[in-house]
């Protein structure tokens, strides 16, 4: 399994400069970038990466597609692509409707069927091939003429139901899911996908001696996350109060298991977003655990 960071709320570039070489230094095998409502842009923050540096991987988990239209961020990505000399894993999700329709005035009906569409129009014209589309939502006619070739980014969907993961199975390489265990990858995203399919988690993880006090700083912190309908479903469906009670949070020991049991349900991918709040960073467990030291 390979183990990941992602720094959710970085200051800028330069951060996300320093996150990438800090994952190289650790031996990390990726950085992840986020988009975040009303911040910064994630695949130009990746792009702002020195060349040749970090782990061989930098990825979205997840950029929007709400907000930009297929051709737009076909063009975005194969920019990033070049920029990181193909290391570029692109997430993408459809975002949840109190930011879509709330914030920006954009439709969210039907998010299974919009992202379908989307999706086949971005990949064909990620993989350089003219798209002619005619759908419920998208009328598209064109093609991405770059001076040079590019290869195309690996693609993965933000998938938690049934439709969302039937998508991700036939159209990307895999799935990106957070505020999840390792039973709901086991029980769910597993078996809803090829054999070959990436299962990307992206999980809060600490080492405390106070697992308690750090998980109701998450309640509070990540309050929000359990008033978004697609992510109360997915809690309600596990069982679950809320984001704090996906944390992995504890001894360097009991992070390690954790870890582990990801492995064994199918993860193939962690992205740690490392609270730290002890000094002992959680990326410094991680990155003992990283590539295929561990294993299902």
């Amino acid at each position: 399994m390979r183990i990941g960071t992602l720094n959710l709320t970085p200051d800028g570039p330069a951060a996300v400069r320093e996150t990438v070489l800090d994952a190289g230094r650790r031996g990390l095998d990726a950085v992840w970038a986020n988009q975040m409502p009303g911040s910064w842009d994630p695949l130009t923050l990746l792009a702002a990466a020195e060349p040749g540096t970090g782990p061989a991987e930098l990825g979205t988990a997840v950029t929007l597609t709400g907000p930009r239209h297929p051709v737009a961020l076909a063009a975005q990505a194969l920019t990033t692509q070049a920029a990181l000399d193909g290391r570029l894993t692109l997430g993408v999700g459809p975002g949840h409707a109190p930011y879509l329709t709330g914030e920006l005035g954009l439709p969210f009906d039907a998010p299974a069927a919009r992202t379908r569409e989307y999706l086949e129009v971005l990949i064909p014209l990620l993989h350089g091939e003219r798209v002619t589309h005619r759908g419920r939502f998208l009328d598209v006619d064109t093609q991405l003429t770059l001076p040079r070739p590019v290869p195309a980014p690996r693609v993965l969907l933000s998938a938690l139901g049934p439709r969302m993961l039937e998508i991700a199975g036939e159209l990307t390489d895999g799935t990106v899911a957070t505020w999840v265990r390792p039973d709901f990858v086991r029980d769910h995203l597993r078996p809803a996908l090829p054999d070959t399919a990436r299962i990307v988690v992206s999980v809060v993880v600490g080492v405390t001696t106070d697992p308690d006090r750090m998980l109701e700083s998450v309640a509070q912190d990540f309050a929000a996350v359990g008033r978004l309908p697609s992510y109360r479903a997915l809690l309600d469906r596990s069982g679950l109060r809320g984001p704090e009670d996906t944390v992995v949070a504890g001894s360097e020991e009991q992070l390690a298991r954790e870890f582990a049991r990801f492995a064994e349900a199918g993860a193939t991918d962690l992205v740690v977003l490392d609270l730290n709040p002890e000094g002992r960073s959680a990326l410094d467990v991680a990155a003992t655990l990283s590539s295929s030291r561990v294993t299902a």
